[in-house]
């Protein structure tokens, strides 16, 4: 952080004004070059000039510490970038989408510029979502009093996003060491700032919040913005309170090189922006203090130009990506059990739990084995009540309110914070209860999309390492909101891990893994079984289940089941009663794992059986079971004797009524009438 409190053009020194208007030329310089790289196909498809915004970009990156702090720029931060340490020549490797480009490899949309090795971190395209993972960062610093800050910048227009406002509501709350800059020039693209929000300033929509500073700056003005920056770090690292920073900027050009913004700005318009250009301001400003000569400004300009063509000639010389990396960093690898590699044990010795209490005595040893474990969310910690359905029950009185905490009901905020946090340190764990009821996740999807492909859009550098609970399923009454699944959707996205377990033992075994592993995971749980008999078993202390392995439940030469969740008692009662009719033998396959899948469990069951059924609580049309028989009908059609018969939920909401639900849901009888259909064919 730059030692000078107050900055003015007499008393700064003459090499600290030589460096800034360096990186100010060279980084217009390089603004202006970019559309070039398109316009002779070589890359740089996407480019936003931040010519207007030099001065507030120049600051935040003067005061970005690469030890202690933490950069989250938007796609118009290219000074910023330069200012905070980046060279020509990664610039353009990021311009270019080059394999040598540190912010993803050529993974990523040009612009988005990031040095995870130096807390500049690889941010979405989707505006303002990174206010979050500041916020979660900024808990982290403050948690483990490294006595850095976040820094978060963005457009004005981004504030809008309703994450946003949960970002700054949640960082008052926790009163959190983060700076949120809004480099304001007021167009959203084409859209002018007056039809976004009744305030002209945008941060003015943010006045009222407790323990939030808001200072206002001319982001055109070097020495305005560095001073404004230097309080607001100053406020942050003293108070441990949020701080936003307001910037009033031009858009010199227009938004982006697929814009053209003469359709919406006047001649007159952009005639005035031009006179008010930041960097010619300073270079005049220098010119008048008698501090530098015409020449020497020159020469800066030129020593600046002969930087980037150097840059240029290796970052053009440089790799593309390699086509066949592109299955490389999709999810890490995860912990592998040396003790249960099968994910079995022999339930020889103890007593049967119930899947509740499995989950609850887990998540405690689990924060016993791992002291940089946490876990929030909606209502799991007050008193003596843990949850709605009470898994975390009694982990807040062990493990204190640092670890253990209710979050704002805003579910975006509560995976937005835990992808922030897990950036600190790659050794944290985060469980998240990612909403009361897996209805309710819909919120926090843009999060989710988002941290299912940190992991492959950093090129291995950053992988949020995150279990998400949900409770889901119906069979209780509940209706719509509480009574749905989800899987199925879920199951498009890359980079995530989907879990959904049917028994006390797997619920442990698989919840052990999930928070041990590296990456994110989607755990389910179905909630009906929570205390259910038919889902009690003996859980050895230290039982774990591997990703990808299948369990088969029962064992069977006439027709094979495919299933999880709530329906696998079904399944076995089903069975049973074939067995016992029939005298056919059904064999049960739980799969446990929907991501990974234990394809060879799956495909070897048919070959023996020749017969296949796949049952599920989701509905039938668009639900994951159709995967599973596509599958098998890609790969086991030559064993088949029948064809791949799928059975689940109508394709309706479930209704409240319990009339309503049973009509809607699968039953031991439906699922018995569905195998026996194979079997006869």
């Amino acid at each position: 952080m730059p030692q000078q409190r107050k900055y003015t053009l007499d008393n700064t020194d003459r090499k600290i004004l030589e460096e800034w208007y360096y990186l100010m030329t060279l980084g217009r310089q390089l603004d202006e070059k970019a559309p070039n790289y398109l316009k002779q196909a070589l890359g740089w498809s996407y480019h936003a000039p931040y010519a207007g915004h030099d001065g507030i970009q120049l600051a935040i990156g003067r005061h970005f510490d690469r030890e202690k702090d933490f950069l989250f720029p938007y796609y118009r931060d290219m000074l910023t970038a330069l200012s905070a340490g980046l060279t020509p020549e990664e610039i353009i490797l990021n311009g270019l989408s080059k394999a040598t480009d540190v912010a993803s490899g050529g993974r990523h949309m040009s612009n988005h510029f990031a040095k995870p090795e130096w807390h500049i971190q690889n941010v979405s395209s989707a505006t303002g979502n990174h206010t979050l993972h500041a916020v979660g960062t900024a808990r982290a610093i403050k948690i483990y009093g490294s006595g850095g800050i976040a820094v978060s910048s963005q457009g004005e227009s981004s504030t809008s996003e309703g994450y946003v406002f949960e970002a700054i509501n949640g960082a008052s709350k926790e009163q959190l060491p983060v700076v949120f800059v809004f480099q304001d020039n007021q167009y959203g693209i084409s859209v002018p700032q007056r039809d976004q929000s009744a305030n002209r300033r945008a941060a003015n929509n943010y006045k009222g919040i407790k323990n939030l500073k808001i200072i206002f700056c001319d982001g055109k003005n070097v020495f305005d913005s560095m001073n404004t920056m230097y309080e607001a770090k100053k406020h942050a690292l003293e108070n441990n309170e949020p701080v936003i920073v307001h910037a009033n900027c031009y858009r010199i050009h227009s938004h982006s090189n697929s814009d053209r913004h003469e359709l919406y700005r006047d001649d007159n318009e952009r005639h005035c922006i031009r006179l008010s250009d930041p960097l010619e301001r300073f270079r005049i400003q220098l010119l008048h203090s008698g501090k530098f000569t015409e020449e020497e400004l020159k020469a800066l300009d030129a020593k600046a130009k002969k930087e980037i063509s150097a840059a240029h000639k290796k970052a053009i010389a440089a790799p593309d990506p390699d086509p066949k990396t592109i299955f490389d960093f999709v999810i890490p690898e995860p912990y592998v059990s040396a003790k249960y590699p099968d994910g079995l044990h022999d339930g020889s010795k103890g007593k049967p739990k119930r899947l509740i209490a499995a989950l609850n005595e887990t998540l405690k040893a689990e924060f016993r084995h791992n002291p940089d474990t946490y876990i929030w969310g909606q209502d799991v910690a007050h008193k003596e009540k843990g949850g709605i359905f009470n898994v975390t029950k009694g982990m807040q009185q062990e493990f204190g309110r640092t670890r253990v905490f209710n979050a704002p009901i805003a579910e975006d905020y509560i995976l937005g914070t835990a992808n922030g946090m897990s950036r600190y340190d790659d050794k944290i764990r985060i469980v998240v209860e990612g909403a009361e009821f897996a209805d309710y996740f819909w919120p926090a999807m843009e999060q989710l999309v988002d941290s299912t492909h940190d992991y492959w859009r950093s090129n291995g550098a950053f992988a949020p390492n995150v279990t998400i609970r949900l409770a889901s399923g119906g069979y209780i009454g509940g209706g719509l909101y509480h009574s749905q699944t989800i899987e199925g959707a879920l199951a498009t996205f890359p980079g995530l891990r989907i879990v959904y377990p049917s028994s006390a033992d797997d619920a442990a075994g698989l919840l052990r893994t999930a928070i041990r592993s590296r990456g994110l995971t989607m755990f389910l749980e179905p909630k009906a079984l929570y205390n259910d008999p038919s889902a009690e078993a003996i859980v050895p202390g230290d039982f774990e289940v591997p990703f990808g392995k299948a369990r088969i439940r029962r064992e069977g030469t006439d027709l094979t089941v495919i299933t999880y969740g709530n329906t696998v008692p079904f399944c076995l009662k089903a069975a049973e009663q074939i067995a016992e009719e029939t005298a056919k033998s059904v064999e049960v396959v739980d799969i446990r794992s929907l991501i990974p899948l234990d394809r060879e469990t799956i495909l070897n069951s048919v070959k023996k059986t020749n017969r296949a059924l796949v049952v599920h609580e989701d509905k039938v049309f668009g639900g994951f079971g159709g995967e599973l028989a596509g599958i098998i009908a890609d790969e086991a059609f030559t064993s088949l004797d029948a064809p791949v018969k799928r059975i689940g939920a109508t394709f309706t909401p479930v209704g409240f009524n319990r009339i309503l639900e049973k009509a809607i849901l699968l039953d031991t009888e439906k699922i018995k009438q569905g195998m026996l259909e194979v079997l006869e064919f």
